[in-house]
């Protein structure tokens, strides 16, 4: 079979609600990626065969075909083709595997994978709240499922305590790890971790000036268990509250896929191979847990075992979520998003898969290491999985 490489992976800097990228349409968002992946590598564009975009709320400035507005908002010309898809928050992870698997079956020989979710233009649940007001039945959970599950509808909050539950969890466990992850992206962030990996842009201050957005803007140096463990919990019997939480988010990131083929025609330099790749699906109700059983079948596909992978990026949906998955699998914390998380960094739902992919190249090269492994959560009980080789 015929190998995919990426040889560009960047991403946008986080910017939180109602922060520094509230002023950016969506599509310039996606825009500004896709002409970093193009410029780093002196790609002629006009030979990107497809652009695939992740994107969850595709509502509003989000909607009609925002992969193609994308494309029409970047440099690139308008022979490239673009789509959109929705795989809830494994939407642009996703986008790599379609990228990849065109790629790797020969149909494709350079494919842009990317995402983008501004969470404060387009907030989350946007759709649904919309229906609602214009009278529209709103509950996407037809009667048959309601009936076949025992419940009204799926919650992701709901799933992310019944995880926490049946592993045992307290409140001070998931304070302490999403500390954890602020102290590990404020470190990243000090030691210029992210530099290579993040697409500086220019936003206007509130007094008028320009300045560059190029840290991710959710990251809590000073926080501590004492003011993380004084944010009210999501339910009154739980232990997860808004702070052990992944953050609201706006931003865009992508990977440039192509094959050995085009590597060699363009004169590229790849710096990652795709090695496998699984999507896996269960349980809709306890929902978030699919990542345990991905992470299974992803290495069982290709021959690996947790001891092999250097480096693993597991979204921090709610804290509960990889400290699940890292009891069920045996995984060495020091090897567990060594830069921080979506806790710290933000959760910019459609574009978070290619954003941790972006960050797991960049800190697997800058540790050399050789296999990486990520994985997240998806609505509806699915969840994806990807192992990459450094070059």
């Amino acid at each position: 079979m015929p190998e995919a490489y990426i040889v560009s992976a960047r991403r946008t800097a986080g910017g939180r609600r109602n922060g520094r990228l509230a002023a950016w349409h969506p599509a310039d968002l996606g825009a500004a990626v896709l002409d970093a992946l193009v410029a780093d590598i002196g790609l002629d564009p006009a030979a990107i065969d497809d652009v695939i975009i992740g994107c969850v709320s595709q509502i509003g400035e989000q909607t009609f075909a925002l992969g193609r507005n994308v494309v029409l908002a970047s440099k690139l010309p308008d022979s490239v083709p673009a789509v959109t898809i929705d795989r809830q928050c494994g939407s642009s992870q996703q986008a790599l595997h379609f990228a990849a698997q065109a790629v790797m079956s020969g149909m494709q020989d350079i494919v842009i994978a990317g995402g983008v979710e501004s969470m404060t233009r387009v907030p989350m649940g946007s759709p649904i709240t919309l229906a609602k007001a214009g009278g529209i039945g709103a509950n996407p959970f037809a009667e048959s499922i309601q009936k076949r599950y025992g419940v009204e509808g799926f919650n992701q909050f709901v799933g992310a305590q019944m995880i926490a539950d049946k592993y045992g969890f307290s409140r001070e466990d998931h304070d302490r790890f999403a500390l954890q992850s602020h102290q590990k992206a404020a470190a990243a962030t000090a030691a210029g971790a992210f530099a290579a990996e993040i697409v500086p842009l220019a936003v206007v201050t509130p007094d008028g000036q320009t300045v560059t957005h190029d840290r991710d803007e959710g990251i809590r140096g000073d926080a501590s268990l004492e003011s993380i463990g004084s944010v009210k919990l999501l339910s009154e019997s739980g232990t997860l509250s808004a702070a052990t939480a992944s953050q609201i988010c706006d931003g865009a990131s992508g990977v440039l896929v192509a094959s050995e083929a085009a590597v060699k025609a363009h004169g590229l330099t790849p710096i990652a191979r795709i090695v496998n790749l699984a999507v896996t699906a269960g349980d809709p109700v306890i929902m978030l847990e699919e990542p345990i059983p991905a992470t299974r079948r992803v290495l069982e596909r290709a021959g690996l075992s947790m001891a092999d992978i250097d480096l693993f990026e597991v979204n921090e949906a709610f804290a509960s979520i990889p400290m699940a998955w890292a009891k069920a699998l045996g995984a060495d914390p020091a090897k567990l998003n060594v830069n921080g998380g979506a806790i710290a960094l933000g959760h910019p739902l459609g574009a978070t898969g290619t954003k941790l992919m972006a960050t797991l190249i960049h800190a697997l090269k800058a540790r050399g290491g050789r296999y990486g492994l990520q994985t997240m959560c998806e609505g509806g009980g699915i969840a994806n999985a990807s192992i990459i080789e450094v070059l």
